[in-house]
């Protein structure tokens, strides 16, 4: 059993942060509360729903405080009460120096990535989207700025080739989870010791990488790019908050979202066709950029030299589908297109 001389406050949100507050509660540690997002309306009835977080508090019986302002003085007053010697924090709203600097042993931070790279509130989806091969997990200490305090640990994890976002989620999530019961264990210890993250001159000669918050701008396909830059781009999205597009036809204009692709490889091309593996499937080189075309069932979106096969879709109103089974029931006029610039 561990002993109760730390006294937690985790903060969090999302299933990211079940998963690091499940280990704790699995290896005995004294979580006295949970600060997590007040209840918002969910669902096609839009009933108020607690989070994920606060719905494994309650479960386990850990009192949770749901603030709307961080520095609200009753919110203030209650968090101080729970007398917290520690707070950790995961998936959570950047934090006033007036909540971090509570707890007698600091406040830390478990990151999904290896900072000082990939700084943001995305940096899962980021990874994929720019081709990493590796990424990982890191612990901080909290300071006044985002996600550039002094690293505590880290721990570098392997990207698959066809890793999408929800795959990588739950590979973190255990890593991360981990990772965070290791530096629970140095800070009882007390033995712990940091590294300070680049600063001025050393931090502006390192190429790095942002994760910004994902918005409808930066998860519209771009489908003047290469196909395999199309293939991250979308993995990255899948399954949240998903890559999307228009589709027109018809004068039509739909969103649809864009859960999976593949890349096609010509088993020979000439100046007017590309000839797919599938035997007899021709599709023009010069067809216009981003046209849709269906083909013994498949479905297919022209690139500036190459074509792209689209796997699973979501119509507006329907649940995500295979495009093999859309096509069955669901009409590809002959002009419908991908439109490649949704601010033209």
């Amino acid at each position: 059993m561990k002993t109760e001389k730390l006294r937690i406050v985790f903060m969090g949100t999302p299933g990211f942060a079940v998963g690091v507050l499940s280990a704790l509660v699995s290896n005995n540690y004294n979580v006295v509360g949970v600060v997590t997002a007040p209840d918002r309306p969910k669902g096609r009835g839009r009933s108020l729903q607690g989070s994920e977080v606060k719905q494994f508090a309650l479960q386990h019986n850990i009192n949770v405080l749901q603030p709307t302002n961080l520095k609200e003085d009753s919110f203030l007053q209650d968090l101080k009460n729970l007398a917290p010697t520690l707070q950790i924090v995961v998936a959570f709203r950047m934090l006033p120096k007036v909540v971090w600097q509570i707890p007698s042993l600091g406040t830390f931070n478990l990151h999904a990535s290896l900072l000082p790279q990939y700084r943001g509130a995305a940096p899962i989806n980021w990874a994929i989207i720019n081709k990493e091969q590796t990424t990982g997990v890191t612990t901080f200490f909290i300071d006044e700025k985002i996600d550039t305090g002094e690293i505590i640990l880290s721990q570098k994890v392997a990207i698959a080739e066809d890793e999408t976002v929800g795959s990588l989620h739950d590979v973190l999530m255990d890593i991360g989870s981990q990772l965070v019961i290791k530096t629970l264990e140095i800070i009882e210890k007390g033995d712990i010791s940091t590294t300070p993250q680049p600063l001025g001159e050393d931090f502006s000669r390192l190429e790095l990488k942002e994760a910004p918050k994902l918005n409808p701008n930066n998860t519209y396909i771009d489908w003047s790019a290469t196909p395999d830059t199309i293939d991250y781009f979308v993995r990255g999205l899948n399954p949240y908050p998903c890559a999307w597009s228009f589709l027109e036809q018809n004068g039509e204009k739909i969103k649809v979202k864009i859960y999976k692709v593949a890349l096609i490889e010509p088993e020979h091309e000439n100046s007017l066709w590309f000839i797919t593996k599938d035997a007899g499937i021709k599709i023009s080189q010069h067809s216009q950029l981003g046209a849709v075309k269906v083909i013994h069932k498949k479905l297919y979106v022209q690139l500036h030299d190459q074509v792209l096969e689209i796997i699973e879709i979501q119509l507006p109103g329907k649940r995500k589908m295979l495009t093999k089974d859309l096509v069955n029931g669901y009409d590809f006029m002959p002009d419908a297109k991908m439109i490649v610039n949704p601010h033209a």
